[in-house]
C-alpha cells in the first residue's frame, strides 16, 4: 500500500510540473524605435537609466540586418531572423498579409487562450504582425480586427504620439492587469528622420519619450503587479545622420533593458544578446513552450 502511494505521489507531482508556475505573471516589452544607446547616454533619461541601473543591462545588443523598424520587430516579437519571418519590407503593405510565423501573441494564446494580451504602437505597420485571435487589443486606431486596412501614403506617415501610446497603454494595465502587452514608443526614430541622429531635437524627443516610459512604469506600480511583472526595454535600431539600415555599430546597436520580479539587481549583462531574444525571454518567463526553430534563446543570464 505504501509503494502504491508513492508511485500515486510520484504520478501527481510529475504531472503538477507540466503546470510550473512562470517566473513572471506579467511581461512588458517595451521599444523605443530608434533608440541608439550612444545618444541615449547624451540625452536626459532619468526613467530608463534609472530602470536600467536597478535591472539588468547591456548597451551593446544587436537587432537584425535589415536594421529597420518593421523587419526588426517582428523578430522581436517572433523570436526568429528574417530568414524566416520573410518579412523585409518597412511600410503598411496590406496586399502582402500578415506575418506567417507565430508571434510571441499568438504563442501565449495557444498555451492559455485566457490569458490578456494587447499591443501599443505608435505606427500602423504592425498591424502586418497582428495574427488573427493573438490579440485582445491592437491599439493605432483603425477597426479592432486583425483584417487589413486600406493602406496610402498619409496613414503611413501618420504617427501616434509616444505620450499618447504611453497614457493609453498605463489605463488599460490598470484596468486589466495583462499577461503580455507591447509597447512601442515613435519619437525618437521621428525625430532622427527629421533632424538627425543624436540631434538636439532628437534628445528632446528621447526626453520626451522618457517621460512616457514613466507613465508606463507608474502604471504597472497602480496596479499592483510591478511585483510579478518584469519589463524588457530595447529598441529596433539606432541609426547615422537622417537615416539607418545598414550593417554598421551606429545603426546595429541598441539597448536591452530587463527590470522587475527575478532580475539580477544592478547586473552587467556580458553574454551577446540579439532583438529575437527578446521573444525568447518573455516566453519563457510566461513559461510558453519555445518552437523548435526559434532563433532566439532567453537571456537567462539576467535573471536570478
Amino acid at each position: 500500500m505504501r509503494s502504491l502511494s508513492l508511485t500515486f505521489l510520484a504520478v501527481l507531482v510529475s504531472g503538477l510540473q507540466v503546470f510550473a508556475a512562470p517566473r513572471a505573471e506579467h511581461v512588458f516589452i517595451i521599444s523605443i524605435d530608434g533608440g541608439k544607446p550612444a545618444v541615449i547616454a547624451e540625452s536626459e533619461a532619468p526613467t530608463l537609466k534609472k530602470i536600467a541601473a536597478e535591472g539588468a543591462v547591456t548597451w551593446q545588443a544587436s537587432t537584425i540586418f535589415p536594421s529597420i523598424t518593421l523587419p526588426s520587430h517582428t523578430s522581436m516579437l517572433t523570436g526568429v531572423g528574417p530568414d524566416k519571418h520573410h518579412i523585409l519590407w518597412n511600410a503598411y503593405t496590406p496586399i502582402k498579409g500578415m506575418v506567417k510565423v507565430p508571434t510571441v501573441f499568438s504563442l501565449l494564446k495557444a498555451a492559455d487562450p485566457k490569458a490578456v494580451d494587447g499591443m501599443f504602437v505608435g505606427k500602423v505597420k504592425f498591424r502586418h504582425l497582428w495574427l488573427e485571435n493573438s490579440l485582445d487589443v491592437f491599439d493605432f486606431g483603425g477597426p479592432q480586427t486583425a483584417a487589413p486596412v486600406a493602406g496610402s501614403p498619409e496613414i503611413e506617415k501618420d504617427k501616434k504620439p509616444s505620450q499618447m501610446v504611453a497614457k493609453q497603454a498605463a489605463a488599460w494595465i490598470k484596468e486589466t492587469k495583462p499577461r503580455l502587452t507591447f509597447i512601442h514608443f515613435p519619437d525618437v526614430d521621428t525625430a532622427g528622420h527629421k533632424d538627425g541622429w543624436g540631434s538636439p531635437q532628437q534628445k528632446e524627443a528621447i526626453k520626451v519619450t522618457d517621460q512616457a516610459l514613466w507613465q508606463v512604469w507608474q502604471a504597472i506600480k497602480d496596479a499592483g503587479i510591478a511585483d510579478t511583472s518584469v519589463m524588457l526595454i530595447s529598441a529596433d535600431h539606432g541609426g547615422h545622420d537622417k537615416t539607418h539600415g545598414l550593417n554598421t555599430p551606429d545603426d546595429m546597436i541598441i539597448p536591452w533593458v530587463a527590470w522587475g520580479k527575478g532580475v539580477k539587481k544592478s547586473y552587467t549583462i556580458t553574454a551577446p544578446v540579439t532583438t529575437y531574444d527578446t521573444a525568447a525571454t518573455a516566453l519563457w518567463l510566461l513559461d510558453v513552450p519555445l518552437p523548435a526553430d526559434f532563433d532566439g534563446k532567453p537571456v537567462t543570464s539576467a535573471f536570478e
